[in-house]
């Protein structure tokens, strides 16, 4: 095996939906967020429902000093980026071995990744933040994102453009309108911009990873109503109270996922109750939009999901 694997990683960002339950687990910097209408104004607000393990956010870096009080050094300010011991900018991650246990983090890694002095207790966690939010009637629909897209939108941004245009391709649009602002940050053409390689196009901007989910309201309901065996999550150092499955419940689930350079896991995997007979009608349940960025900003294809099997087909 080559030992340089040591210094392989990736964000997780994965979502659940169970008995009209969203649960919402991270690790790394990629990000959630929530579509909620309301009905007074008719506008679409933006809710975040993930927490972001990233040093340039102060509690972060707060954290890891609480964590690690003899090393002045666990986090450094490097080329105007907070970074955890100079080397990578979050602070959870599957993989990152050689910031986890101490004897991967020597020679033959590369030098780069090698730290002067040896550790003692992991310097990087791989302990999700699980958060939990009781879906409502009015949410209307989840992105869930790499870091790379909220470096150039905003979650109303990202919100706002969902809204506004239709389902059909809404991921593959959030996908260019942030490579269009990456593109005018630099003073250049969007088109120009694609024209770039890809080994050099990582320094204009980051990878970007986007999946759409929208909501049925019914199936929701549908499910939140009916109690079943005891469900219960545990991650980050915290225990979630009980939830349920709907009796019945077979765990149908899809997981998508794309990795970018190792960079990022990006899953979403939905549960839904299986009644005695199975129509087709009864499994128009959701609408799920994926544009991936294979390293640097390429769109991918996108899967309308009809059956209870969970087949996709591409559009």
């Amino acid at each position: 095996m080559n030992p340089q694997i040591a210094a392989v990683g990736s964000c997780c960002l994965v979502g659940v939906i169970c008995g009209g339950t969203l649960y919402v687990a991270n690790l790394g910097d990629s990000r959630a967020v929530l579509g909620r209408a309301v009905k007074a104004t008719g506008e679409v607000l933006a809710i975040q429902l993930s927490a972001e393990h990233n040093a340039c956010i102060e509690s972060v870096r707060q954290e890891l000093q609480s964590l690690h009080p003899d090393d002045s050094q666990i986090v450094v300010l490097k080329h105007n980026v907070w970074r955890v011991k100079g080397l990578i900018q979050i602070s959870k991650s599957i993989g990152d071995v050689y910031l986890k246990k101490a004897e991967f983090n020597r020679e033959p890694l590369y030098p780069k990744f090698r730290l002067r002095e040896p550790f003692k207790k992991p310097i990087l966690s791989a302990d999700p933040s699980i958060t939990v939010h009781q879906l409502q009637p009015h949410d209307q629909f989840v992105i869930f994102a790499s870091d790379g897209l909220w470096e150039h939108l905003s979650n109303q941004e990202a919100v706002d453009i969902v809204q506004n245009h239709s389902r059909s391709g809404i991921a593959r649009r959030l996908v260019k309108t942030a490579l269009q602002e990456a593109a005018k940050k630099r003073e250049m053409r969007y088109s120009d911009l694609k024209k770039i390689d890809r080994g050099v196009r990582r320094h204009f901007h980051d990878d970007i990873t986007v999946i759409v989910v929208f909501l049925n309201s019914n199936l929701v309901s549908k499910a939140s109503s009916v109690k079943g065996p005891n469900l219960s999550v545990r991650g980050g150092g915290v225990t979630l109270p009980p939830r349920s499955f709907q009796k019945r419940c077979k765990p149908y689930s899809l997981m998508y996922t794309v990795t970018l350079d190792w960079k990022l896991i990006l899953a979403f995997c939905i549960c839904v109750g299986t009644p005695k007979k199975r129509t087709r009608k009864e499994y128009k349940v959701q609408v799920l939009h994926c544009a991936k960025v294979v390293r640097l900003g390429e769109a991918g294809r996108g899967y309308y999901i009809t059956s209870p099997g969970w087949s996709g087909t591409s559009q």
